[in-house]
């Protein structure tokens, strides 16, 4: 099956409102008048996406955002839901990053009560999966992935408007990345998850971005693998002819 490669770039806490539509704008002026044989998108910050999305809307990108709760409303101080981000013109989500998991606990369970609500109203999920450095030293890479590949879809019906972002959690940020053979390993491991939960039609349909330290110089060789099918950008993201540059190498 031909899948489409998709490369969204996570601005994470970086830049204000309007830093965030001058970047944009930067990125659209790289890209030109539009792309074709790939998908791309930027998630910016929370305040930031409803002035994005308007400038947005003519495209060529979509817009995601960096996370979502699991409930509608209610007493969560802080906290932004699905129905709140697509009103500001969210197409997409990206859950269970793993500075999310890290930093601020999410569990496997947390993960999984978000991609159902957010699949639920509407959104397309970029679901996030990696292995910390002393769990790769340990040699149980692939336990770890496939343990939170199964438990962040546990009870979801479909996966047509998900994508699984495989980032090493060693390289992000880190400057150290994947060889394009270890990260073809873990998603063909990945795929080969999916296919035993919703059949080998469903795996092989299902895109599976990398994401730790992808630039220019590396996107190419990363993206001719097999099953890798576009990225999740970090640091590069934050550059706007970097990140034009790993979009062209998808498309």
């Amino acid at each position: 099956m031909k899948r489409t490669n998709i490369v969204v770039g996570n601005w994470k806490m970086n830049l204000t409102i309007a830093e965030s539509l001058e970047l944009a704008s930067a990125v659209i002026a790289e890209l030109g008048s539009g792309f074709s044989g790939c998908e791309a998108g930027i998630a910016p910050t929370c305040p930031a996406l409803y002035e994005t999305g308007k400038l947005l809307a003519s495209g060529p990108l979509f817009l995601a955002a960096q996370n979502c709760h699991y409930e509608n409303d209610g007493a969560f101080t802080g906290e932004v839901s699905a129905r709140m981000i697509l009103g500001a013109g969210c197409s997409h989500v990206i859950i269970g990053h793993s500075e999310r998991r890290q930093l601020f606990g999410e569990t496997d369970e947390i993960v999984n009560r978000k991609v159902s609500k957010a699949l639920k109203e509407g959104l397309k999920v970029i679901l996030c999966v990696g292995e910390t450095l002393e769990e790769r030293e340990s040699g149980i890479t692939g336990d770890v992935v496939t343990r939170q590949v199964k438990a962040g879809l546990a009870g979801i019906a479909g996966i047509g408007d998900l994508v699984i972002a495989y980032e090493p959690v060693w390289a992000i940020g880190t400057g150290k990345t994947a060889t394009s053979e270890q990260a073809q390993e873990v998603h063909a491991l990945i795929r080969k998850t999916v296919s035993d939960l919703y059949g080998a039609e469903a795996g092989d349909g299902l895109r599976i971005q990398y994401g730790g330290s992808v630039k220019p110089s590396n996107a190419a060789e990363l993206f001719a693998m097999p099953d890798i099918d576009g990225g999740l950008i970090g640091g590069a993201s934050l550059n706007a002819s970097d990140f034009a540059a790993i979009v062209k190498a998808a498309c």
